[in-house]
Parts: structure tokens; C-alpha cells; sequence
């Protein structure tokens, strides 16, 4: 019997996880169904869960807090099945993550790497992806999976399928709208093959556009124009949100617009304000000159 299948399933169409959750927790089940060896995954007791935890290689302590909680949920999921009896992650504990601040973008360095002229059909649809991640906010995911009817350019709207399948409408700034729409309408017809493709970013097969693509694409722009920070598509996503933030939005507007469930999550981006508030203050402060 494959539980970790009927998990799956059940974190997808039950629980309406996040593509990436639910991958994420089945890799996870897998490896350690790998580590097992002979014995079945149900079967494992809590003295395999800490011989696991303690042989194999986590690279941060927030990959095996995910782990631990993927596991945790997968025998909670054998519990309401009648499969098991009790959880044996029960006594065992996950380790304390930090909290910390992401990266961000100054508007200076926003400005920099939006700043460049398309000299082909790559380099624009690019531009448009920068434009779009910066102005919306979105995940790189949901910029990714776009398709033709979640955008309204005449409206300056897109509806945005997120986390948890939970949609949300998500206005474009004008410049946005005119890149996107030029995009559309003159540069994406000669990128399309011998098959087409309702997705809105392609890649140089006239395929859908991955997120190692799009992750691949930043990190290049900001080497070339000198932006020393470990940036990704995530970055302009807590930029967008910070610089709202620093030019007075609300927080439950910023909460709307990035499709946060708890207006917590949304506050962290109080804090990198903050920060920055401080930072600025030190630097220009002339008693400290």
C-alpha cells in the first residue's frame, strides 16, 4: 500500500496545500521511506525517526524543521486513517528557527536593475517579468503559471491563483501595463514554436517558462549591474511590500495585495521598515558623522 500516494492526494485535494508543500512533504516522506530500508514507513518507530535525523545531511536546520514537520503530518494523516495508533513524532521535538528579516532592494537599486533597454525578444519579455514582480508582488510561481485569462490590461488587473488555492485580484501600475501589453501583443507571437501555449512567459522552446529560469535571469542582472545582495524573485516580492510600506500603504491593503492568510506574516515587513528607518537615521544623522 503506498501511503505516501494516499498523502499526497490528501494534502492536494483535501488540505489544498501549495504545489511546492505538497512536493516538498513528499520528498521528504520518500527519503526517509529510503532510509527505512526493509521496514515499511508506518512501521517506523521513534528511534528510527532520530537515527534519520541525526545520520542524514540536512543543510539548514529550517530543512529539517520541514522535514520534521512533513513526517509529523504524514503520521498524523495514518492516524485519522486508522493505519496507526499513535504519532511517533510525538516526543520529538523540532529545533527553534530565528526569526530573521529577508533581503531587500533599495528603490536605488530597484531603479538600477529595471533600467536597461530590450535589444530582443528575450531581453523584453524579461524587462516585463521585472516590471511585473516589482509591481505586483507576486510569487514567482503564480508569475510563472499566468495564463491569458488572469490578465485584464484595460482594467490593469491580474487574478492571481495563490497558496492554498486562494485567488486574489492584484491592480498593474501603467508602465507595467504597457510593457505586458506590448509583450502580448508583439513580442510573444515570435516566440511561440509549433505548439502553442496559453501561459503568458516563454521560454526560447515556446514553452512555458520555469522558476530556475526566472531565478537564473535575476541573479545574472544584478551581477552585471554590481548588486552584491543574494537576491531572487522572492527579493522584489519583499520589496515591493517594504517600499509600499516606507511610502505609507496599510498593512491589511499590503496583507490583500500579496495574499497573505494572517496579517502576521505581513508584519515582518514592519520590521524591515523599521530597520531600514534606523539605518538611514545613523547614516545621516550628524552627530554621528
Amino acid at each position: 500500500m503506498n501511503y505516501i500516494n494516499d498523502f499526497v492526494i490528501d494534502l492536494t485535494y483535501v488540505k489544498n496545500y501549495s504545489l511546492n508543500t505538497v512536493k516538498s512533504y513528499e520528498t521528504d516522506c520518500t527519503l526517509f521511506q529510503e532510509y527505512l530500508k526493509h521496514k515499511t514507513i508506518e512501521k517506523a518507530s521513534s528511534s528510527d525517526l532520530r537515527s534519520y535525523f541525526k545520520t542524514m545531511d540536512f543543510k539548514s536546520e529550517k530543512t529539517l524543521a520541514r522535514s520534521m514537520s512533513a513526517l509529523r503530518a504524514f503520521y498524523d494523516f495514518l492516524i485519522q486513517k486508522n493505519i496507526i495508533k499513535s504519532n511517533p513524532m510525538d516526543n520529538i521535538t523540532s529545533p527553534k528557527i530565528g526569526k530573521y528579516l529577508p533581503e531587500v532592494l533599495t528603490i536605488e537599486e530597484v531603479d538600477k536593475l529595471l533600467d536597461f533597454e530590450p535589444h530582443d525578444a528575450f531581453t523584453f519579455r524579461n524587462r516585463c517579468i521585472l516590471e511585473l514582480l516589482y509591481s505586483t508582488g507576486l510569487r514567482i510561481t503564480e508569475l510563472v503559471t499566468l495564463k491569458f485569462e488572469n490578465i485584464s490590461i484595460d482594467d490593469a488587473l491580474i487574478k492571481v491563483m495563490g497558496k492554498g488555492s486562494k485567488e486574489r485580484i492584484v491592480p498593474m501600475n501603467d508602465i507595467t501595463c504597457d510593457y505586458l501589453k506590448k509583450y502580448i501583443e508583439e513580442i510573444r507571437p515570435t516566440m511561440i514554436k509549433t505548439v502553442q501555449s496559453d501561459y503568458i512567459f516563454l521560454n526560447n522552446h515556446g514553452k512555458q517558462l520555469t522558476r530556475q529560469a526566472v531565478f537564473l535571469m535575476i541573479k545574472k542582472r544584478a551581477s552585471e549591474i554590481g548588486i552584491k545582495k543574494d537576491i531572487s524573485p522572492h527579493t522584489l516580492r519583499h520589496s515591493f511590500a517594504t517600499h509600499l510600506l516606507q511610502n505609507g500603504a496599510d498593512i491589511r491593503f499590503i496583507q490583500e495585495l500579496l495574499g497573505h492568510s494572517d496579517v502576521a506574516t505581513t508584519e515582518i515587513y514592519t520590521h524591515i521598515a523599521n530597520e531600514t528607518l534606523k539605518k538611514d537615521y545613523n547614516d545621516l544623522n550628524p552627530r554621528d558623522n
